[in-house]
């Protein structure tokens, strides 16, 4: 496995410091021991550098009480060589081939009662590190640590406004690529490449979804040739150097569509994803939004078309709380980023959705994407 460059911007070591002391407080209120952060978002959110998870144990000890600790092997340890341990407040304990970095952990928090620890740390270093604490449960740091990232401060929120930017901007150029006669997947090859030309470190997903491949929400890209007439569903987004994703959703037409009841569907669409970014404001629920949504269009006849939530939190993650679904019943609050992405997808025949990234303000909601929301019909 490769190692990518661990060498990327981060926030300054004011705003990690603070981080880590909300983080060693959530741990205490959830009457939790420690948090043992593997790398990926966590970590990097917590400490400004993400890591890589390999077959050497890395973890972020952070305590309710004491120091934390990085724990990393010696040969990983100029990855991180960026971050300000000193001002962090943070040891560096590394380890080399031959020692056992479960007992490091271990000894480092003596006779933990709970441990929390991360939701994607891989199995062998969760039953390892099990071994090695002994008697201490083991509970997930999920719903710990996304408290905290879940409401995003302004650095944040003005790097997913600027990934927002990004990503319209390529869609702004999808009808250079869009025509007939082109491969999905060459289509798709000028917009992964024009994700990064616009300001993304790559690009992490491009759905073209042609004709009835637009009726499956994660199609991808294949060698379908796209036809004239073709409804087709671009969702693009990825990473910028800060590490805040961007994820955008249009649909376009290649020239007039074929089906005669496009133009009534998509107007049913484009009004239910309407409806429910206005809905958002402090106060109101995740499940208030999604019904915003899937009521319009229940009620239109369409609501066996619409499979999927309406949105996922946005973050350092694609994917993130909260998430805007039936059944959750959380508060919005100020400093919340999600998708609003609502589609109608009929199976053999074409499917449509329409997402934008928005945050929630004091007052209400400010949407990331600026781009038209309505059917775009390109000349072919």
């Amino acid at each position: 496995m490769s190692r990518r460059s661990l060498h990327t911007p981060a926030p300054d070591a004011a705003a990690l410091r603070a981080r880590l002391d909300r983080a060693r407080s959530a741990a205490a209120k959830a009457d939790t021991d420690a948090l043992l952060i593997a790398p990926g978002s966590d970590l990097r959110y917590l400490i400004g550098q993400a890591g890589g998870s390999f077959e050497r144990l890395t973890t972020l000890v952070v305590p309710a009480e004491g120091v934390p600790a990085l724990v990393v092997p010696k040969l990983e340890a100029p990855g991180y060589a960026d971050i300000p341990a000193d001002e962090l407040g943070i040891d560096i304990l590394t380890w080399v081939d031959g020692d056992d970095p479960y007992r490091l952990v271990a000894g480092r928090l003596g006779k933990p009662g709970r441990v929390a620890v991360s939701d994607f740390t891989p199995a062998l270093h969760v039953l390892a590190l099990r071994g090695a604490l002994g008697a201490a449960e083991q509970i997930l740091a999920g719903p710990i640590v996304r408290e905290l990232r879940m409401r995003k401060d302004a650095a944040e929120i003005d790097a997913l406004r600027k990934a927002g930017a990004a990503i319209d901007r390529v869609h702004a150029r999808v009808g250079e690529w869009l025509r007939p006669g082109r491969t999905e997947a060459e289509v798709g090859a000028d917009i992964a490449a024009a994700i990064v030309e616009e300001g993304h470190d790559q690009a992490e997903f491009v759905i073209v979804g042609s004709g009835p491949n637009g009726a499956s929400p994660h199609h991808d890209v294949s060698e379908r040739v796209i036809e004239r007439g073709d409804v087709v569903v671009v969702d693009i987004g990825g990473p910028i150097p800060e590490g805040y994703n961007s994820d955008s959703t249009r649909t376009y037409a290649v020239g007039e569509p074929r089906d005669a009841d496009v133009a009534e569907t998509f107007a049913v669409l484009l009004e239910a994803q309407r409806a429910a970014v206005a809905a958002v404001r402090p106060g109101v629920t995740a499940e208030s939004i999604d019904a915003a949504a899937r009521d319009i269009i229940t009620a239109a006849g369409f609501g066996e078309y619409f499979i999927h939530r309406t949105g996922h939190g946005i973050g350092l993650d694609v994917h993130e709380e909260p998430y805007i679904i039936k059944g959750n019943d959380l508060p919005l609050e100020p400093g919340m980023a999600f998708s609003v992405e609502p589609g109608i997808y009929q199976a053999g025949r074409w499917g449509a959705r329409i997402e934008d990234i928005v945050v929630v303000t004091e007052t209400g909601v400010e949407s990331f994407n600026g781009r038209p929301h309505e059917l775009v019909v390109l000349d072919a």
